[in-house]
């Protein structure tokens, strides 16, 4: 039986999914890559604390510790550590509580991923790889680890290991003996979106064409084929596509697509102008 899973945990996983595809300019589809809510860039909204709150925070982090140096496994003072210190942005800090809990829960791969993106963000590139592809070994399908890879190989200038990862993963989910696990559909968006992030537009259009055709009513091939029309200049192509997006979409999504159509629409009108001034 799975253990239950903190909600910040998932909430610190879908900042950091979005701010992983965010490299291929396609928010939007990344934070929908398994049907999840739009979710606000990270990078956008800077939270502060009062001096109070932050004295306040360090004097629980140190209960935490002091109660892990008479139990290093406790679970509460772990996960309320490696809280404070996520809220702290203190990624080096975040590091120890995140080893343990990934090496006392293997089969929570949420805490691998995290810890990898922690030692990316301080440039353990070769710590990070390890503990990325040590999930991947396990779960091949995880899209966490499979967008967090794929970035940190971006990070490095390897985008053709990170296409032949994605394009292995896929074929992998073909198999008769597939693992379970793989949403073959999740990892073609993301390599979709990686074609994008290389400019092989043509690549990634004709990957959203196909995943449309597959399945007509998932608007997010439509919309990651907009977006790729609208990023290469194309805004006029652009709208009927996203129009299509907008009304196969579910509710919840509506209004992000409807404000993206206005962000495209403008551009074109702006670029019209330009033109005929």
């Amino acid at each position: 039986m799975k253990k239950k899973r903190s909600s910040w945990i998932y909430l610190v996983l879908g900042m950091m999914l979005f701010s992983l595809i965010t490299v291929s300019a396609l928010p939007l589809v990344g934070s929908v890559v398994e049907g999840q809510q739009f979710v606000k860039n990270p990078h956008e909204e800077v939270i502060t604390f009062s001096q109070r709150e932050l004295g306040l925070m360090a004097a629980e982090a140190s209960g935490y510790q002091k109660v892990l140096e008479r139990e290093p496994d406790n679970d509460t003072a772990l996960n309320g550590l490696l809280k404070i210190r996520l809220q702290e942005k203190d990624i080096k800090g975040a590091i120890a509580p995140l080893e343990k809990l990934a090496k006392l829960h293997p089969e929570q791969t949420e805490y691998g991923t995290l810890l990898a993106q922690a030692k990316s963000q301080i440039e353990d590139y070769e710590g990070a790889a390890a503990v990325y592809n040590q999930v991947l070994a396990e779960h091949p399908g995880d899209i966490y680890a499979l967008g967090g890879i794929t970035n940190l190989y971006l990070t490095q200038e390897l985008p053709e290991r990170a296409i032949a990862l994605l394009k292995q993963t896929i074929k992998l989910a073909q198999q008769d003996d597939s693992p379970t696990g793989i949403n073959q559909k999740a990892v073609e968006l993301l390599l979709g979106e990686l074609y994008a992030n290389q400019s092989r537009y043509g690549e990634a259009i004709a990957l959203y064409d196909e995943l449309a055709q597959v399945d007509p009513t998932d608007f997010r091939p439509l919309l990651a084929k907009a977006l790729v029309l609208a990023k290469k200049g194309d805004s006029i192509a652009a709208q009927p596509v996203l129009q299509k997006a907008y009304i196969a979409a579910p509710a919840q999504y509506k209004d992000q697509i409807d404000q993206e159509m206005e962000r495209i629409v403008k551009e074109s009108e702006v670029k019209s102008q330009k033109s005929q001034d």
